[in-house]
C-alpha cells in the first residue's frame, strides 16, 4: 500500500525513516490552490520563506514576518491531508537566542497547524535547535547557501567550493543533527560535498541543488511550472510551462468578453415561472 493511500498525514518521524529506504519529494507551496494540487502526490511541502520572493515580489526572503507565513502555512495545512507540513521561521524571528526562536516557532505551530519549522544557520543555532526539539518542535535544518544570510555572503552563491568551507559546513550539518533536528536541507553545495553529508547523517538529508545522492529533493514549485519568469536557479528542472497555459486561457477569456461571446446565456440566471 503507498503512504499516500493513507488518510493519516505523513508525520516527521515517518519522514525520518524514509533514510535510506526511499526518496523524499518536497515542493513548496504558499496557497491553497496549489496544496490540494501537491498533497496526493508529495511527501512533505515546505510553505518557505521564498513566498516573500514568489508571493511579494521582495527581492530576497528577509522581510516576510511571522504572522504572513502563519497565514499561509495555515492555508497549506487545511488545504492537504496527506503531506507532512513543514514551515519557514522567517529572518530575524530566531537569531537572538533559543527562547525567542521557541516563542515564535511555537506561536508559528499553533496559528497554522504545521507539522514543524526549518531554521538556516550553521552550528552556531546548533544549541537553539536542541532548545527547540527539547521543547516538542520538530526542526529541519537549512545548511550551505541560507539565502537570509545573502547579504554576509555577498549575494546567492554556491557553497563547499574549498576544503575548508565544505568541511565547516558538514560540521554544520552534524551539529544539528546532534542536537535533534529530524532532518538537514542542503542548498547550493557542492555535489561531492551534499553526497559526503548525506552519507554521513542519520537523519534525512533533502537537497536544493546539492547532490543525487541526497535522501531527497526539494524546488520552488512555480521554478518547475514555469511561473518564474525568464531565469531560474541552474539546480531547477522546469517540468512544465504553466505559465503559457494560463495566458492562452487568459487571452480567450478577455477576447470573449471583448466580442461579447461571454457571458452566455447558460451562464445567467432564468427567472423563475410561477
Amino acid at each position: 500500500m503507498s503512504v499516500h493511500s493513507q488518510t493519516k498525514r505523513i508525520s516527521v518521524p515517518q519522514l525520518m525513516q524514509y533514510k535510506g529506504q526511499q526518496k523524499i519529494a518536497a515542493l513548496t507551496a504558499y496557497t491553497a490552490p496549489f496544496a490540494r494540487l501537491l498533497d496526493e502526490v508529495l511527501d512533505m511541502i515546505l510553505v518557505g520563506d521564498s513566498t516573500a520572493m514568489v508571493g511579494y515580489a521582495m527581492p530576497d526572503t528577509l522581510s516576510i514576518t511571522v504572522d504572513q507565513l502563519a497565514a499561509h502555512a495555515a492555508a497549506v495545512v487545511r488545504s492537504t491531508r496527506h503531506v507532512c507540513v513543514i514551515v519557514d521561521m522567517p529572518f530575524g524571528s530566531y537569531q537572538e537566542s533559543p527562547q525567542q526562536a521557541f516563542a515564535n516557532a511555537a506561536k508559528m505551530l499553533a496559528a497554522s497547524g504545521a507539522d514543524g519549522v526549518k531554521m538556516e544557520g550553521g552550528a552556531v543555532l546548533a544549541e537553539t535547535t536542541r532548545f527547540l526539539v527539547e521543547r516538542g518542535i520538530p526542526v529541519l535544518a537549512h545548511v550551505g547557501l541560507m539565502p537570509q544570510y545573502v547579504n554576509t555572503m555577498g549575494g546567492f552563491k554556491a557553497q563547499g567550493l574549498t576544503d575548508d568551507s565544505a568541511e565547516r559546513i558538514l560540521q554544520d550539518a552534524v551539529a544539528h543533527e546532534q542536537a535533534g533536528a529530524f532532518g538537514v536541507v542542503l542548498e547550493g553545495v557542492a555535489e561531492a560535498l551534499g553526497r559526503r553529508i548525506s552519507e554521513t547523517l542519520a537523519v534525512p538529508t533533502i537537497g536544493i541543488g546539492a547532490s543525487p545522492a541526497c535522501d531527497g529533493q526539494i524546488l520552488v514549485t512555480e521554478d518547475i511550472l514555469g511561473l518564474s519568469g525568464a531565469r531560474i536557479p541552474k539546480f531547477a528542472k522546469q517540468f512544465a510551462d504553466v505559465g503559457a497555459v494560463i495566458q492562452t486561457a487568459v487571452q480567450q477569456y478577455a477576447s470573449d468578453v471583448k466580442d461579447g461571446s461571454f457571458p452566455g446565456l447558460e451562464h445567467c440566471f432564468a427567472v423563475k415561472k410561477g
